[in-house]
């Protein structure tokens, strides 16, 4: 397993630990605040976003996002997205 700091795309310098990407198999797997937040499948290039709890946790999302190719999404459309319940 691997496991690295996520970098932010907004021109912040690092988000001081609180944003971490884990990579086992073939998924990463982001943690914001320790919480299990979104996930990318490297074969089936498919995100999934679990939960969006505050406007830092959706920084983070974004930051994922980007990482992995896809476009930031503000709060609406990470919920129309991915299915989230707010």
């Amino acid at each position: 397993m691997k496991e690295f700091q996520l970098q932010p795309t907004n021109g912040r310098k690092s988000f001081g630990s609180k944003a971490i990407v884990r990579e086992a198999f073939e998924v990463s797997t982001l943690f914001s605040y320790g919480t299990e937040v979104a996930q990318y499948d490297h074969q089936t290039n498919e995100m999934k976003v679990d939960a969006y709890h505050s406007t830092t946790t959706g920084t983070h999302i974004n930051a994922f996002l980007e990482f992995y190719g896809f476009d930031k999404c503000t709060k609406k459309e990470l919920e129309t997205r991915y299915n989230l319940k707010g």
